[in-house]
């Protein structure tokens, strides 16, 4: 009966079925052979009484040598096809998990720090392979040489045998006792961990800030603590374990005690048996039940000897069982989270869908297969780019955002969203590309609702500049080319020179020492904040977008080069939907309209001119602007 934390692993080693097999057999002919030795030995000895010769003393050693090399090839065929195995489903685990959290929704990044979910990723799916190869491993070993190691030892005294596990009950009622407390004890390890890992990726991600306000012996005074925590809770375990290893090695001493003391005597006593017998002379046969050679004490002794590595072992094994156990049910907890925002969501319905090799439960109305083939959107994924918002209504935790938003955006023009901060311009763009949901219904493109286009074709179409602008660890050249990466054919560098170009970037690209090799480092924390934003316009624009949406992507380059970006994108969108956010009325003076959004409602919407003669809030912004730049030339 596999644990219920355990069971999300039976689709892999479903899928090893046959390599299971084979290491099964191995593991069964390994200690098949290995419990032959004390046999050998056991003759051996009774043959010394009754008179040995070389011959028989060759025949003795070369057959120890023979079982020797046997059990070693077949352990080390054991050790290669299990730990192997473990090492397998370590890869298919971790693409899947990768893969799952690719798929999960933005919301899910919001709620849980990337420390924690790399340290699942890492420290926990480590755990998960020591469960899935040595612990295994060690398991049937142990358990088929003690099978076999019971038999003969019963085979030599079933008296002894008794006394020898007289423990056994014991040590049962000691195992589920450390047990539970290591899995408790290593579930607290490893959340302080994550702590660690969240904390430490926070300060490498935040050196400037740190830097900034001097806070690095702070930090480094807070990371010591969270050190010194997860010591202190690591030294319990280890003092936990540091118990149950000579608890079991004292139960087992008590054992071969028993068997010395009840073993002897039978021996001593078959001795005395076998001392009066020749005294008499006499040829009838005796009652030597209850009796023991010498043969067979030693070979039950070599038994106990023998099962002393599988119990010390055993110890292990509960220790990486329970650490296996108390990490898989952290991984399984991202496992079981499914996206908010999925396909399919008012198509068919499912209670599962299926991860890699995992089969993972899901809500219903939320499936893989999403649209039919015959969906003229599937067929044809291009959009008009008309967007329309329907009586849209939008809270975040409990919060209301947008209120009544109504507003049409025909395909091909340009609008420009301005208001104070935290009035919902982001939280009204990320509902185009599905970063967050609005309600069935509420947002059109082309006229059909947004739920029925499969996000991955609705987003092909969208060019997206967010106000936090993120760059990978590559190349310049990769980081513009990065939107369009999974499509057939890789972007020409003329390409990409020409979307660099439009993004005002390619002259400060070209001055760089290696072009558009050059490596951007982390986050892209060798460029200027303008020139992040620029490059991550160029990325946007080389995608050709029907829709594209800058938010406030402009902020951090000047008016001059503000300028220039904007007439390149003129000439390259025409045609093509615009969404601008900005604070700035040069930036969305020329658009064909502008709407004002405050407190989530749509209270102005019209041209630059129309919106100027209202003597609203956006005359008030256009005053203000004008003011602080005619300061800014005295």
């Amino acid at each position: 009966m596999v644990p219920k934390n355990l069971r999300p692993l039976i689709p892999y080693l479903k899928r090893r079925k046959s390599g299971l097999y084979w290491g099964g057999l191995c593991v069964l002919f390994n200690n098949g052979v290995a419990v032959l030795f004390p046999q050998v030995l056991k003759r051996a000895i009774n043959e010394l009484y009754s008179g040995v010769n070389r011959q028989k003393l060759l025949t003795y050693a070369a057959a120890i040598l023979a079982i020797a090399l046997v059990k070693g090839i077949f352990q080390f065929l054991t050790r290669w096809v299990v730990i192997g195995i473990s090492r397998d489903i370590e890869f298919d685990l971790r693409n899947d998990l990768f893969a799952h959290l690719e798929s999960l929704s933005y919301s899910y990044y919001q709620r849980n720090r990337t420390g924690d979910i790399m340290a699942r990723a890492t420290n926990d799916l480590n755990a998960v392979r020591m469960l899935l190869g040595p612990a295994i491993m060690y398991s049937a070993n142990t358990l088929v040489f003690t099978s076999l190691a019971l038999g003969f030892m019963l085979a030599i005294s079933p008296k002894l045998t008794l006394y020898a596990f007289l423990p056994l009950p014991i040590a049962s009622v000691v195992i589920q006792y450390f047990g539970r407390r290591i899995h408790q004890r290593f579930e607290r390890i490893q959340a302080m961990f994550s702590d660690i890992s969240a904390r430490a990726q926070e300060n490498f991600s935040g050196a400037r800030v740190i830097r900034a306000y001097v806070q690095e012996q702070s930090e480094m005074a807070a990371f010591e603590d969270a050190n010194q925590e997860y010591i202190r809770r690591s030294l319990g375990l280890v003092r936990l374990m540091g118990m149950l290893w000579p608890t079991l090695e004292l139960m087992l001493g008590g054992a071969v005690v028993i068997v010395l003391w009840v073993g002897g005597r039978l021996v001593i006593s078959g001795q005395s048996v076998v001392h009066l017998a020749s005294y008499l002379r006499t040829t009838t046969t005796l009652n030597l039940s209850g009796s023991m050679t010498v043969g067979d004490f030693v070979a039950f002794n070599t038994y106990m000897v023998l099962l002393t590595w599988p119990v010390i072992a055993l110890g292990w094994v509960i220790n990486i069982f329970q650490r296996g156990t108390a990490s898989m049910v952290r991984i399984n907890e991202i496992l079981t989270q499914m996206p908010e925002i999925a396909d399919g969501d008012d198509i068919g319905s499912s209670d599962h869908r299926v991860i890699g090799s995992l089969k993972v439960p899901t809500s219903p109305g939320s499936g893989l297969d999403l649209q039919s083939p015959d969906d003229p959107i599937t067929r044809s994924p291009d959009l008009s780019g008309e967007i329309e918002f329907c009586n849209l209504n939008f809270a975040y935790n409990g919060a209301s955002i947008l209120k009544d938003v109504n507003l049409r955006i025909p395909a091909g023009s340009s609008l420009a969203i301005v208001g104070p901060t935290g009035s919902g311009k982001t939280t009204l763009v990320n509902l185009i590309p599905r970063i967050y949901d609005a309600a069935p219904g509420a947002v059109l493109i082309d006229g059909r609702p947004i739920r029925e286009f499969p996000i991955d074709s609705l987003r092909r179409q969208i060019g997206f500049v967010p106000q936090e602008t993120f760059l990978f660890s590559a190349t310049i050249r990769e980081n513009i080319a990065y939107g369009i990466k999974n499509e057939d054919e890789e972007a020409r560098l003329d390409d990409i020179k020409a979307a660099a170009e439009a993004a005002n970037i390619a002259q400060d690209i070209e001055s760089f020492p290696e072009g558009y090799n050059t490596t951007v480092g982390e986050r892209g924390i060798t460029l200027s904040g303008g020139q992040k934003q620029r490059t991550a316009i160029a990325r946007a624009l080389l995608r050709s977008p029907r829709i594209l949406i800058l938010d406030d992507a402009l902020s951090s380059v000047d008016t001059h080069t503000e300028d220039k970006i904007l007439n390149h994108l003129r000439e390259i969108m025409r045609g093509r939907t615009t969404i601008f956010i900005s604070h700035r009325v040069s930036t969305v003076r020329n658009a064909d309209r502008i709407a004002v959004l405050y407190q989530g409602h749509i209270v102005e919407l019209g041209t630059h001119d129309e919106l100027i003669s209202r003597n609203g809030y956006y005359t008030e912004l256009y005053n203000k602007q004008l003011l602080e730049e005619e300061l800014a030339e005295v």
